[in-house]
Parts: structure tokens; C-alpha cells; sequence
């Protein structure tokens, strides 16, 4: 189910992966490395301006490093 923030972030063309809500009912994204910081600048000059949380995990020994926001 793509809750608001996903829905937002289509309408304006940003590309993501909606990973449905946490048990708190927050929505989760998925957002490739290369596209956070203008993600991020966007959402934050439309008033998201409020980062929840962040946390980082090996994906697999010398592969990709996950963050999650």
C-alpha cells in the first residue's frame, strides 16, 4: 500500500520504492544512494523537515551499505 509521502514523491517524479509502514505506522522508503540528497533537498524545501531515523548495514561482505532512514 503507497501511503502519502510515496504518493508525493511519484506526483513529482521522484523515483523510490514504498517498503509499506514500520509498526508505528510510519511510512518506509526505499531511495538509491545516488538520488538522496536531491530527495532529500526537495522534500525539505516542501516542509518534510523532520528525520526520523538513521541507520546503516552491510547488504553482504564488501557489497552495498544499506541506510536506513
Amino acid at each position: 500500500m503507497q501511503g502519502r509521502l510515496s504518493a508525493w514523491l511519484v506526483k513529482h517524479g521522484l523515483i523510490h520504492r514504498s517498503l509499506g509502514f514500520d509498526y508505528q505506522g510510519i511510512e518506509t522508503l526505499q531511495i538509491k544512494s545516488e538520488d538522496w540528497h536531491s530527495i532529500a533537498v526537495i522534500l525539505y524545501v516542501y516542509g518534510y523537515n523532520y528525520l526520523r531515523s538513521q541507520c546503516a548495514y552491510d547488504v553482504a561482505p564488501g557489497g552495498l551499505l544499506a541506510s536506513v532512514v
